[in-house]
Order: C-alpha cells, then structure tokens, then sequence
C-alpha cells in the first residue's frame, strides 16, 4: 500500500511540474501553485525526486523564495488566488448542499486570510535581490 502512495505522489508530481513549465510559458496557466503541489508530493513520494526537484532552475526562480522566506509578490499572491477561485467557483456553483457552499466559503476566506496576513509581499527587485544574495 505504502509503494502505491509512493507512485501517486511521484506521478502527480511530474504532472504538476509539466503543467508549472507550461504556465511558465503560457500566461493563462499559473505556475506557482502547479509547482507548489509538485514540491509537496515530490517530499512526500521520493527523496530522490525531491532532489532533483529542488535543485532545478524552475523551483529556483519561482518556488525558492516562497519556501525559504514565506514571501511572494503581488503579481504571484494574485494568478495563485484567482486560479484557486477559479477552480473552487465550480463545486461552489455546481453543488446542491448549502452545507458544502458554507466549507468552500470558509475554504477561500481562509485562503484569503492567509496570502494576505501570513505570506509577506515582495517586489520583484527584492526577489531578485533574495536570488541573488542566495548565489553568492
């Protein structure tokens, strides 16, 4: 059972990275949280995925200063809210059960509260900066 969840998390960590380098390239397709759903099945599928993950240029240039500072920019914070929004709008329109409509409020207030109080905002200056100062 245990090297099935392995191959899950391993097959939509992939899947996540090929739809995050697509979103790179294509400006209707966010890339961070693509990348961010990567970076969590990769840590829990495989160490040597894992590896490998975190030593690319994608999670460099856009995962690295998440993970290591909790900060984002605006222009992120934003494509990673309205995606979010985007695909919570469906169950919410879809759904019969007041019940479930209540959750998936509570769900985006609390994603809102989140990105907008816990993840601090940074320019992009001072992600280059953090980049930067990584390298050297």
């Amino acid at each position: 059972m245990k090297s099935i969840k392995k191959y899950v998390y391993i097959t939509v960590g992939l899947i996540a990275v090929v739809l995050g380098a697509t979103g790179v390239i294509l400006p209707i397709l966010p890339t961070t949280p693509f990348l961010l759903l990567a970076s969590y099945c990769f840590a829990k599928g495989s160490d040597r995925f894992n590896n490998w993950f975190i030593n690319t240029k994608l999670y460099k240039n856009h995962l690295d200063s998440f993970v290591k500072e909790r900060a984002m920019t605006l222009k992120e914070k934003i494509c990673i809210l309205a995606f979010a929004d985007f695909m919570l709008a469906f169950p919410l329109i879809f759904l019969d059960s007041l019940f479930m409509k209540l959750v998936i409020v509570v769900l985006i207030l609390f994603k809102f509260y989140y990105f907008i109080f816990r993840i601090k905002t940074i320019t992009k200056e001072e992600k280059a900066l953090m980049k930067l100062n990584k390298e050297v």
